[in-house]
């Protein structure tokens, strides 16, 4: 018992924390999907915040703005992730272009820029290491509930409650406001919505940009808190993480949130595993590819059964029948 507690210990806080960049991203994603526009582009914009981040933060940090720097840095993120989803907005939505081919491009382009800037700015292959991180603080009271209270209130960052929070924001606002339901109603019959004089082009611009937003803020979150300085290899494959998250979670939040959890704990087993009784005999390179092969099986497992909005990658013009 007492080594599974042990185990239960270092895994679970890890797989929090390596879930909160997912949930945030996924989160994205269910904006920009519900509005009927597909985002493959989740990489890049994650690769996008997490080079905002990072550069945002040296750049407060150089303002003296001490320990909200990487807060701050997060926000220069989300911004810099709204603006570059304008890439595949225009695309997507006024050139009415295939949104598949816009977000793989748009992954592409988001790796060559950030490295090329990256190059640019710091003259080599990646950013100064911040300096102000981001630290783990016990929750009073929470953090001495017997049991549970090492594993969720000990020893995880302040953003993954923030990215738990959005996601109660993101249900609530998707779900229960009338701009949710404008949304998922030009996700599903836009046309109908149209003839209610609801702005549909308008509408997908604001889910893509929510997208962005987003999923730079998943990226700048990754960053800052699990990489402390960006290349061109720190976000690999953690935006079609967030992409089958969504899917897996039947574009819920909290099937999503859910989903992105799941994910976390490879992730989390991926870097641990080595330090745990028990597991330290398996070899590395099985805990590696574990989050990886974990989101084929659940995408070739649930993509057949998940039933997508139903105008997903359809473009619309208006008056169209």
């Amino acid at each position: 018992m007492d080594v599974l507690y042990q185990i239960l210990v270092t895994i679970v806080p890890a797989a929090l924390i390596a879930a909160a960049p997912l949930m945030l991203t996924a989160m994205g994603g269910l904006f920009s999907e519900r509005s009927g526009v597909v985002n493959i582009g989740l990489e890049g914009l994650m690769v996008m915040g997490a080079f905002g981040g990072i550069v945002g933060t040296l750049m407060f940090e150089s303002f003296g703005f001490g320990a909200a720097s990487p807060w701050f840095g997060i926000l220069f993120a989300v911004v810099i992730g709204a603006i570059f989803s304008l890439i595949h907005a225009v695309v997507s939505i006024s050139f009415r272009g295939d949104q598949i081919v816009s977000g793989v491009a748009l992954n592409f382009l988001a790796l060559g820029l950030t490295v090329f800037l990256t190059r640019e700015i710091f003259d080599r292959g990646q950013t100064d290491t911040i300096s102000e991180r981001l630290f783990r603080t016990p929750i009073p009271i929470l953090s001495d509930i017997p049991i549970i209270g090492p594993m969720l209130f000990d020893r995880v960052y302040a953003t993954t409650y923030v990215a738990i929070l959005i996601v109660v924001i993101v249900w609530f606002v998707v779900f229960k406001t009338p701009f949710g339901l404008r949304l998922r109603s030009v996700g599903e019959h836009p046309m109908a919505a149209d003839t209610m004089g609801i702005k549909v082009l308008r509408t997908r611009y604001i889910g893509v940009m929510m997208s962005g937003a987003l999923g730079g803020a998943g990226g700048a979150v990754y960053a800052i808190t699990i990489a402390g300085n960006f290349a061109g290899g720190t976000i690999v494959g953690q935006g079609f993480m967030a992409l089958a998250a969504l899917i897996f979670g039947k574009w819920t939040p909290f099937g999503a949130m859910g989903a992105a959890i799941f994910f976390g704990l490879a992730m989390a087993l991926s870097t641990s595993a080595q330090q745990l009784p028990g597991l330290s005999a398996i070899p590395q390179i099985w805990f590696l590819i574990l989050p990886y092969v974990l989101t084929i099986f659940a995408l070739a497992g649930f993509v057949g059964k998940a039933e997508p909005p139903k105008a997903l990658n359809q473009p619309y013009t208006k008056g169209s029948r």
